[in-house]
């Protein structure tokens, strides 16, 4: 009996060693991390090792190619991150929480690219704001994701750099764009969390198509430094992660001044001190919440049931709808509201930042070649273009003094006022992700037609999954600077319903 004893106590340390060894990374959250650092059943470089092995073991041989390089120093990192909680017991807000990167943030010491081949070999000499400060959080750059060259199509996710990246749900059909390569590499598992940008859709339409939370905050709330621009008047970079909680954490480390981003000065006295509270598995309750079908005269019977259910899994929390919320002028409102700036704005980056005599402004980005005809025919367009379409003459400017941005926010945000609404609801995408190839398929997009140009913020969060396991979003648009509400809101849902899932990789 003694040695019997003796036996399972050995069996149970081998095991409780080999657990710790392999600890189970799917689906794991900040929260839970942290747990098991603070239990010292889990070290961060134990949490990268297996991640890197993840990579290596299902991004190539499944054909999904969401990552461009892995960090060389990332185990280094997370080795002096264990260091330094073993001496001072304290653990950061994103401690040892391994981070993928959309190869258009600028990483200090590891090549940006933006896609393109333009840009092979750069290797900025400090981080994109953002990311300093979510490394100064604690988090470890893993790896840097594919991204749509240049950042040019919501469509599909393919570049140069690093060919097309598949949709881990579906590997015949895109992830979106442009940000496509953190969102399969998150959904995959492949890092904890994960940063996209978002010009018109792209980190939206990428979060919806692969079953994550996706925030674009408020124009003026998180600094653009640093990350390559499309259109920089539109630009946002912010979370991509697989709970609101998580998304919610890299919010409270990003949101603020940057006095290297002078919009950011609009956040001043609007952030507030601990986005966390705002964490709320009751915030449905007695929540108005308006309808926006003036975006959905064509969807897919399918998502429109995935969002009919949504819509009663609200009320039956405590929401109420407003169905239909009608914005006065909506069409005319929304027109003219792109305008071209990427000639601008590309050249200032290089300028800023590269310093190379080679490759100073668009027409040197052209003489660099492209590996695909869309990538080719948008640096031609975008050569020639500056300003708006057509004759409208009002000048192109930033969210809070374009006219036209204006007019367009004020509709929505008085419409929102005069039925004391909370937020605005619409599907992310009317239809689902399309197949690979089929530009025709790309349909639905309802992300790029009032938060780029208006400036106020859009989470989507997942609501379920159509025919062959497609997923689907849901998008809750509020007010200005009121990222507190859209984290309740969407907190709220997603702990009502779980939709959340992670991919079958092996196929």
């Amino acid at each position: 009996m003694k040695y019997f004893s003796l036996l399972l106590l050995l069996m149970f340390s081998c095991s409780s060693s080999e657990n710790k060894k392999l600890f189970d990374i799917d689906e794991l959250t900040v929260e839970n991390i942290h747990a098991a650092f603070r239990s010292g059943d889990l070290s961060s470089e134990q949490l990268v090792k297996q991640y890197i092995k993840r990579i290596e073991t299902y991004d190539q041989s499944t054909g999904l190619n969401s990552i461009l390089l892995i960090n060389p120093e990332a185990i280094t990192i997370a080795r002096a991150l264990d260091e330094e909680f073993k001496t001072s017991g304290v653990l950061r807000p994103l401690h040892g929480i391994p981070l993928i990167v959309k190869d258009n943030f600028n990483t200090s010491g590891l090549q940006t690219t933006a896609g393109s081949v333009a840009l092979k070999g750069f290797i900025p000499k400090e981080d994109a704001y953002q990311i300093k400060k979510l490394v100064e959080a604690g988090a470890v750059v893993l790896a840097k994701s594919n991204m749509a060259e240049w950042a040019f199509t919501p469509m599909h996710t393919q570049s140069s750099m690093g060919g097309e990246t598949l949709n881990p749900y579906n590997l015949g059909h895109v992830p979106a764009g442009s940000s496509g390569g953190t969102g399969a590499a998150v959904a995959s598992n492949f890092g904890t969390i994960g940063v996209g940008s978002d010009t018109g859709n792209s980190i939206r339409g990428p979060s919806s198509h692969n079953c994550l939370v996706g925030f674009r905050t408020t124009l003026g709330l998180t600094s653009r430094e640093g990350i390559v621009p499309l259109y920089l008047r539109n630009d946002v970079g912010g979370p991509m992660c697989r709970t609101v909680e998580d998304a919610t954490r890299m919010l409270q480390v990003i949101a603020g001044y940057d006095p290297n981003d002078p919009i950011t000065k609009h956040s001043e006295g609007k952030v507030p001190a601990n986005y966390l509270t705002y964490l709320d598995k009751n915030g449905l309750k007695g929540a108005r919440i308006g309808v926006l079908r003036q975006l959905m005269e064509d969807v897919h019977p399918e998502v429109n049931q995935l969002f009919d259910e949504a819509i009663r899994d609200m009320i039956a929390h405590g929401a109420e709808i407003v169905d239909p919320l009608v914005v006065g002028n909506f069409d005319s409102l929304r027109a003219h509201q792109w305008c071209g700036g990427f000639k601008n704005d590309i050249a200032n980056y290089l300028s800023t930042y590269v310093h190379w005599d080679s490759l100073q402004n668009i027409d040197d980005i052209i003489a660099y070649g492209h590996n695909s005809e869309l990538v080719k025919n948008r640096l031609i367009a975008q050569r020639d273009r500056v300003g708006r379409g057509g004759s409208v003459t009002t000048p192109c400017a930033d969210a809070y003094t374009d006219e036209l941005r204006i007019a367009f926010r004020n509709a929505i945000e008085s419409e929102m006022d005069r039925l004391k609404l909370d937020a605005i609801i619409y599907p992310t995408w009317n239809y689902p992700p399309a197949k690979i190839g089929d530009d025709e398929g790309y349909k639905g997009d309802n992300s790029q037609v009032i938060a780029p140009h208006t400036g106020q913020p859009a989470f989507t969060i997942p609501m379920g999954f159509t025919e062959n396991n497609l997923p689907a979003g849901i998008q809750f648009l509020g007010r200005m600077f009121d990222e507190p509400t859209l984290i309740k809101l969407t907190f709220s849902y997603e702990q009502a319903t779980h939709h959340r899932k992670k991919p079958n990789l092996v196929q």
